[in-house]
């Protein structure tokens, strides 16, 4: 099941809602001020896993 990212365009709010359909989009709202006027955006994503390339201990990047 696909969990989006969306922008308000009333009130510029960012969130993240779990779209089972495409007719569960149409029904997305803001949980800030209501408005169903929002925008699916791309969002970013972390992975965490190992790398072959790598020959010292390693590091880890947090994306926030």
């Amino acid at each position: 099941m696909p969990i989006y990212e969306f922008v308000c365009k009333v009130c510029g709010k960012r969130f993240s809602h779990l779209v089972l359909s495409a007719d569960d989009q149409k029904d997305v709202k803001c949980p800030q001020c209501g408005s169903a006027d929002v925008k699916r955006v791309f969002s970013p994503f972390g992975s965490l896993g190992s790398s072959t390339s790598s020959s010292s201990g390693g590091s880890c990047t947090s994306f926030g």
